[in-house]
């Protein structure tokens, strides 16, 4: 018996020593596994913060039977020696650390362990490694292995979802009251109409759950921001709240009508144009998308290309577009100090902005020097001739305003604002045609989308806007009569004729009565004609045009708003001689011919290949050189887009206003009230009166 318990005893010491030899040895042999298996997979990114130490080593028992002594491990010190084991092992097979593995579990050990009976010394082991290796999560299932095959949408909307079978849903969409969910008439109409050509099945969900689909145009939609629209106007169902047909219905006409409106938005703007200004007309170019269409478009293929076909594809839309987003962050963290408006200052005067101003045009300086000296002046007056500024050395508000440029803010509005109007242009173009941009005060001809030639124009005054419309260029006049409009017969030669009866004579100005009661006004050709030498005509209900102009000091001014609607042009026979060249079949004068024929007898050019005329207010574009560029809002447009987007205004803003047919009246009753006191005026000697007036 004796001799058994001595057995016994020597096999437990014998276990004893051989396990501890194994934990003893864990490390190393983990160690090479470790960096065997970087050297194969890359770093094992080791979580050492959240890693909780190892627990101690518990501590064999010792007990006495009939004289003999038995040492006993404790079940959990060998359940740890397995596992150290374990993953000594799993380390060492490479490819077996999952993708992702999950955060180390805290260790259900307690921090320490009650005393037991004072424990036998145990021969000296192999001492410990430094820190335990990291825990191995076990494998993966097959899905959380890959995660870059995973999509996106999968991660957003997770795949949790009730299971509700498309009948019940499409019984709810058939007896769904569309009228009290798309408030739009005419899309109500084609959302019904679609929902009725396919039995009324949900288009966006597949037995409770979202589609690709839908996914798709749920994450498209909540990006409306990257198109200058506000996330708000295309509200999306709350997937975690559905756990209904009634309430997945609702969400399916929701998401229905969402994209519905943000195609149209796209095609045409957010805003009806002649909210911004009466005076707006680009025919089928702002008419919105029809939502049946907008429907059966994105019923099929790609439906981000099948949105992306709404948007302009014109290069200055798509690349002012893409300036969007710097801008608004820009917009949103600017810092940029600005030089505060203020009197003129004159060279020798002091001012306190000269520190800011020589800072701003790198001119050495104390900082204390508020004097404007001559090596500033120098600066200044080399900065307003590059700015087309032509104030001479003296600083104003406007060579300040120039300076400081547009403020992060008014840049954002000028950007969200062009890009709403290029979406009011019509989507074809043409192959040639002319584009005007009045806060640029520039003209350019275009040819198959490669710039033909440019120049710089006048436009209408604030009082006097020139409309934003597209025509089709009809002739060329040479020695052009000048018909003056009703609008300034009405407005402006009728009251002054009022005050001083010989305007006519003075300003050679021949008086008709036309066969419609109206008076007209028309200048014969010569030198002092107000249209010059040349005339453009694309015919339109504003009655503005291109043309020449005696005023050729108007051109030296940076800022070109002077007159009553219509565009001066700069280089009118340079101009006549491209234009002539791409719209006549046959052979077309140059520059030079043209100037020969200058005189009084009108020659007129009909246009074969007719180019289409756009009037256009981009106080926003990104140059030839991809540099964005921003212009005064001389209009106030951009101003007044936004007042419409932050008012309640907006809930109707893509519906144009009614007439003011009360305004219009007061007009007219005005008008014809001035021509009655000039009549009465003249009443003494009526037939020297319609002699003069109306010959």
């Amino acid at each position: 018996m004796r001799n058994v318990r001595f057995d016994r005893l020597m096999t437990g010491t014998a276990v004893v020593l051989l396990l501890a030899g194994s934990a003893a040895l864990a490390g190393p042999r983990d160690d090479l596994a470790s960096q065997r298996h970087s050297n194969e997979q890359g770093p094992i990114r080791r979580n050492v913060g959240t890693m909780l130490p190892p627990p101690p080593a518990a501590a064999p028992t010792v007990r006495r039977d009939s004289g003999a002594t038995i040492m006993t491990i404790p079940p959990h010190a060998a359940r740890a020696n397995a596992q150290a084991t374990s993953d000594e092992a799993r380390a060492a097979i490479p490819n077996s650390r999952p993708l992702i593995a999950p955060a180390p579990q805290p260790a259900l050990i307690p921090a320490s362990a009650p005393a037991a009976v004072a424990p036998m010394p145990l021969p000296a082991a192999a001492p410990a490694p430094a820190a335990a290796p990291a825990p191995v999560a076990p494998p993966a299932p097959a899905a959380a292995q890959q995660p870059e095959q995973r999509s996106t949408l999968d991660r957003l909307f997770g795949s949790s979802h009730p299971q509700i079978p498309d009948a019940q849903v499409s019984e709810k969409l058939r007896a769904a009251k569309f009228a009290s969910r798309v408030p739009s008439a005419q899309d109500r109409k084609a959302i019904e109409a679609a929902y009725a050509s396919q039995n009324y099945a949900p288009m966006w969900f597949k037995d409770g759950a979202p589609t690709e689909r839908a996914k798709t145009v749920i994450e498209r939609l909540k990006n409306a921001a990257a198109d200058g629209f506000e996330v708000s106007d295309y509200p999306v169902p709350d997937l975690a709240t559905i756990n209904t047909a009634d309430a997945l219905a609702n969400a399916d006409i929701q998401l229905t009508n969402s994209v519905v409106t943000y195609a149209r938005h796209l095609e045409s703007g957010r805003i009806a144009p002649t909210r911004v200004t009466a005076e707006a007309d680009y025919g089928s170019g702002a008419a919105p998308a029809d939502p049946a269409e907008i429907l059966k478009r994105i019923g099929g293929g790609n439906i981000n290309a099948a949105l992306d076909h709404y948007n302009p594809q014109h290069p200055g839309f798509r690349a002012l577009r893409a300036k969007l987003a710097e801008v608004r962050a820009h917009a949103a963290n600017d810092r940029t100090t600005y030089i505060p408006e203020g009197g003129v200052v004159k060279p020798g005067m002091k001012d306190p902005r000269i520190p800011a101003i020589r800072a701003k045009l790198g001119v050495p300086g104390k900082a204390e020097d508020t004097t404007y000296d001559k090596a500033l002046v120098l600066a200044v007056k080399r900065y307003q001739k590059a700015n087309d500024l032509v104030d001479g050395g003296i600083i104003g508000n406007i060579t300040i305003a120039k300076m400081n440029g547009p403020k992060a803010s008014e840049q954002l509005l000028a950007v969200l604002g062009s890009l709403e109007r290029w979406r009011w242009l019509p989507r074809d173009l043409g192959r040639n045609y002319v584009m005007i941009n009045i806060p640029d005060y520039t003209l350019r001809v275009v040819s198959n989308n490669n710039l033909m030639w440019k120049t710089n124009i006048v436009v209408g005054k604030p009082q006097t806007p020139t409309p934003l419309l597209t025509a089709t260029m009809d002739h060329v006049l040479v020695n052009p009569s000048w018909y003056v409009p009703q609008s300034i017969i009405q407005n402006e030669l009728l009251p002054a004729y009022e005050k001083d009866p010989k305007i006519f004579e003075r300003m050679g100005l021949e008086v008709r009565k036309g066969p419609d009661g109206h008076i007209n006004v028309v200048q014969p050709p010569g030198a002092a004609n107000a249209l010059g030498h040349i005339k453009f005509a694309f015919p339109n209900k504003y009655q503005v045009y291109l043309h020449d102009t005696p005023e050729r000091r108007l051109f030296a001014a940076s800022e070109r708003a002077f007159s009553h609607g219509c565009m001066r042009v700069e280089n009118p026979t340079k101009f006549g001689e491209v234009i002539l060249s791409l719209a006549m079949s046959g052979p077309a004068p140059n520059q030079r011919q043209l100037d020969q024929m200058y005189g009084q007898d009108e020659k007129m050019f009909k246009l074969a290949n007719r180019p289409m005329v756009h009037l256009t207010y981009q106080t926003a574009y990104v140059d030839d050189a991809g540099k964005l560029v921003v212009r005064k809002d001389i209009y106030g447009y951009d101003s007044r887009i936004h007042t419409i987007l932050t008012s309640d205004e907006r809930k109707i803003a893509d519906q144009a206003p009614p007439q003011d047919k009360t305004r219009d009246l007061a007009t007219a009753k005005s008008n014809q009230e001035v021509l009655r006191r000039v009549e009465r005026r003249e009443a003494k000697n009526p037939f020297d009166f319609f002699e003069r007036i109306f010959r």
